[in-house]
């Protein structure tokens, strides 16, 4: 995705060409794993269901799929230098392949690392977004449109596929071993999605609230 032209306010500074290429890969990765976990629903309906035990070829490699992505960004970020101002993705990133552990090595919660991967078709929306205000184009009609967009799929491919696997988790398999394990990540990532869209909210339709940014290297942009 290197070779792609860059945006002339992106091109004239590193930092901005390197979470430039950063989101490139995400928006890459977000594109084929949503559509792939949607696919993967619509092939083995019983993920939505059997969270544990419902397992598929295309669900397993899907899992392995994003595990090997979580692993390529977290080492652009700390090679890149970036690891302080991009720490939450980091941690992220770390819950991510701890959850999808036990699918990848022991076939157990493929289904629920699936439904997991739903996010992946919000974040083709979010990611959009994000690229559009690294390159200052927020006063263009595509952002507008893309924000109430972004809003519409982060309610249905985020927070409802967290709370559903939250519930599960905590109704049929808190307390398993393995099954209290991913449902101390989930509740983790459920403040970090939580927070995540406070957030989108205050910057998106509550601009006038948002200060001025005190650390304008970071890489989380509001």
């Amino acid at each position: 995705l290197c070779p792609l032209p860059l945006p002339a306010h992106v091109r004239a500074d590193p930092l901005r060409t390197w979470r430039w290429h950063n989101l490139l890969v995400s928006f890459a990765h977000s594109i084929v794993s949503g559509i792939w976990a949607l696919l993967c629903v619509w092939q083995t309906p019983e993920m939505l269901v059997e969270i544990e035990t419902a397992w598929s070829l295309s669900g397993y490699l899907l899992v392995c799929f994003s595990a090997g992505y979580f692993i390529h960004d977290t080492v652009d970020i700390v090679v890149s230098g970036q690891a302080r101002a991009s720490w939450e993705y980091l941690v992220h990133h770390v819950m991510a392949m701890g959850a999808f552990i036990s699918g990848i090595f022991w076939s157990r919660f493929v289904g629920g690392g699936v439904l997991t991967l739903l996010v992946e078709v919000s974040n083709i929306f979010l990611t959009i977004r994000m690229m559009m205000k690294i390159n200052n184009a927020q006063d263009l009609l595509l952002y507008k449109i893309n924000k109430y967009v972004n809003l519409v799929m982060y309610f249905l491919f985020r927070l409802a596929p967290q709370a559903y696997l939250t519930y599960f988790f905590m109704q049929y398999v808190g307390q398993r071993s393995l099954g209290s394990f991913l449902l101390g990540i989930l509740l983790m990532l459920d403040i970090m999605i939580l927070i995540y869209f406070s957030r989108l909210l205050r910057s998106d339709f509550c601009p006038e609230r948002v200060t001025s940014p005190q650390h304008k290297d970071k890489f989380l942009t509001e």
